[in-house]
């Protein structure tokens, strides 16, 4: 297909589970197809390192430190990045040469607008060295340092999304990973976005601190328990939700301090109502409430979430799935679109979506020319 681009697309979201990767056809503009896409799961050993790899980040001064173990951790996450696109290849019959471009997220370990400053750990010179194919990683920090707040940047791919599918404007992409993000879509196409509050972040580090499991399975516990409507409000007196759009939340801006002494399933089910009523306050920052929320991201596999959703919000709420679209893919697709307008200078963020001062177009291309393969990466 004329002016078509293969591109692979590689996600580790703020939750640390694994890496998601997907396959798209695009000129950047337009979605001509989508491929399968799969989650590998990270082994809980390299889990906790990540996770102690977000207090060694705290040191982080400029964008380039890798302070203490944060250097290895890098060159290993970059390398099991490299393992599943290899991986990914061979399974499904692709050589390197038929892909484009694969479009590297990284791992988010400090974001820090304020301060221009965020970080996320992930060797793009390295993984094209080691699966043979163009990289571009680095997608927030032109952002960041041009004053944007660096996040979100999947509402280009969702207003892509929505031309495809077709639904109704105005609409919304709610996707609730460990913080939630909202895309609004107006009836002339504009875009509005930020991060609306805590996602499953909170409670995914109750259940795991209570029962070891590192999420609510099924919202289980969430369902059994009682919403306390005092340490609600207590959560909701923050005063990021007041703040203006476009704004960005780093994993651990929220505390569930409020919630200690609570039972398992009540703490489960006030913070699950914590993430329903701060995408209420987003509406605060839209100029009219959409009609349709389509909800994507891990949350949206709890009904207990969806039902909190459902009961607060205005307009039909919706998983992906009822309108054909993968929720579990559209981040790593995103990124594998947002490679492709890289490479051909498109912007991939804007004055409504993260507050640039122009539309911009960020991300860093590596290209393979001199590029020795990497020692140590899967063939």
């Amino acid at each position: 297909m004329a002016n078509a681009f293969t591109a692979l697309g590689l996600m580790s979201g703020t939750s640390m589970d694994g890496i998601d990767i997907a396959l798209i056809e695009t000129d950047g503009e337009r979605i001509f197809r989508h491929g399968p896409a799969r989650t590998v799961p990270y082994p809980a050993a390299f889990r906790e390192r990540l996770s102690h790899g977000l207090s060694e980040a705290l040191t982080i001064r400029a964008a380039g430190d890798r302070p203490g173990s944060l250097a290895d951790l890098e060159r290993e996450l970059t390398l099991r990045h490299a393992e599943v696109v290899n991986a990914y290849c061979r399974d499904f019959g692709l050589s390197p040469a038929a892909v484009d471009v694969v479009g590297f997220h990284g791992q988010t370990v400090l974001h820090r607008p304020h301060q221009r400053l965020t970080v996320q750990l992930g060797d793009g010179a390295l993984l094209a060295a080691a699966t043979g194919i163009p990289v571009v990683n680095d997608f927030r920090s032109a952002d960041v340092l041009a004053g944007g707040q660096g996040a979100p940047l999947a509402p280009v791919y969702h207003r892509a999304l929505a031309a495809t599918a077709g639904p109704e404007a105005p609409l919304a992409f709610l996707n609730l990973g460990g913080v939630g993000n909202v895309t609004y879509i107006g009836v002339d196409g504009d875009l509005i976005a930020f991060d609306t509050g805590p996602g499953n972040a909170l409670i995914d580090d109750w259940l795991l601190r209570h029962t070891g499991t590192a999420c609510d399975v099924d919202g289980r516990e969430a369902s059994q328990g009682i919403v306390r409507e005092d340490i609600l409000a207590i959560l909701l007196d923050n005063p990021y939700f007041s703040r203006p759009a476009p704004k960005s939340l780093d994993r651990n801006d929220f505390s569930s301090d409020a919630i200690e002494g609570l039972s398992l399933a009540d703490g489960a089910a006030t913070l699950t109502a914590f993430t329903a009523a701060s995408v209420v306050r987003a509406l605060d920052h839209l100029p009219a409430a959409p009609r349709r929320w389509i909800i994507c991201g891990g949350g949206r596999h709890n009904p207990a979430m969806m039902r909190a959703l459902a009961e607060r919000l205005t307009g039909e709420v919706l998983a992906a799935e009822a309108l054909a679209i993968d929720g579990d893919s559209i981040e790593a697709e995103a990124f594998a679109f947002m490679a492709v307008r890289t490479m051909r200078g498109l912007p991939i963020s804007f004055p409504g979506t993260t507050g640039a001062p122009e539309p911009m177009s960020g991300g860093v291309l590596h290209r393979l020319a001199d590029q020795p393969r990497a020692a140590g990466a899967a063939e």
